[in-house]
């Protein structure tokens, strides 16, 4: 009996000496601890809460936005929409505020409660602060948007921006089909024109008149007795060289 106990133990001390047991021990303690932590920070999560700001007042960044609701409580992270470029583009070009605006965002405090809070605390009320803020005038904006996560937000920032790529890609592809379309009809063009100006050549040579120089003939001398002088010349010719008229 005691040396089956002891071979057991035997066994067991050799089954612990196994580099692959162990490797496949330590594997499974770190997923352990995995799930652990992504548990904790689903449980994490769901406290949370998520503040929607509809309008961002003019010269405020998310930096400077954190710092100023930080004071209500904790918050975990901020994100704005970046204003659309064309926009920008036409307020630098009258004259406005050359940097960057932003039209609309979120922010995610630690504690739901303090969301809440902030929600009815600040919303429609003065920013306020230095005077000399550009934004000591403008009103809060806030909602309060229950059972939203921040994952629903990253969701949808890349559903809008996979849109708005396949839209670009849409825009591309068919002012490249318009482009090669009018190349297209200028090359075209091009070889009619050149078609039209070789019928042209061709045309002005065939249309050329042959030139035909005439000649006035003159009319037969005839003497004053009425004989023809060509008949008088036969004569003499004959004459010489012994013919006979």
């Amino acid at each position: 009996m005691v040396e089956e106990e002891t071979g057991a133990a035997r066994a067991c001390c050799e089954g612990d000496g196994d580099p692959s047991l162990n490797e496949a021990k330590e594997k499974a303690k770190r997923k352990d601890k995995r799930k652990k932590r992504l548990l904790k920070e689903a449980e994490k999560a769901d406290k949370r809460g998520v503040c929607y700001l509809s309008r961002v007042p003019p010269h405020m960044d998310p930096l400077k936005l954190r710092q100023i609701l930080s004071q209500y409580g904790e918050i975990q992270r901020v994100y704005l929409t970046p204003e659309d470029p064309a926009a920008q583009v036409r307020r630098k070009k009258s004259g406005g505020f050359r940097g960057q605006e932003f039209s609309e965002g979120w922010v995610e405090f630690t504690d739901k409660k303090v969301a809440k809070r902030v929600f009815g605390m600040l919303n429609g009320e003065q920013i306020g602060g230095r005077k000399r803020s550009s934004f000591y005038y403008d009103l809060w904006n806030f909602k309060y948007l229950s059972k939203f996560k921040w994952d629903d937000l990253t969701e949808e920032i890349a559903y809008k921006n996979a849109t708005r790529e396949q839209k670009l890609a849409l825009e591309l592809s068919a002012a490249k089909r318009e482009r090669d379309f009018y190349l297209s009809k200028v090359d075209q063009s091009k070889a009619l024109s050149k078609i039209e100006e070789r019928l042209k050549k061709k045309q002005k040579v065939d249309m050329v008149p042959k030139v035909v120089r005439q000649f006035p003939q003159k009319k037969p001398v005839v003497n004053e007795s009425g004989e023809n002088k060509a008949q008088l010349s036969r004569d003499i010719l004959a004459g010489v060289f012994g013919g006979s008229s």
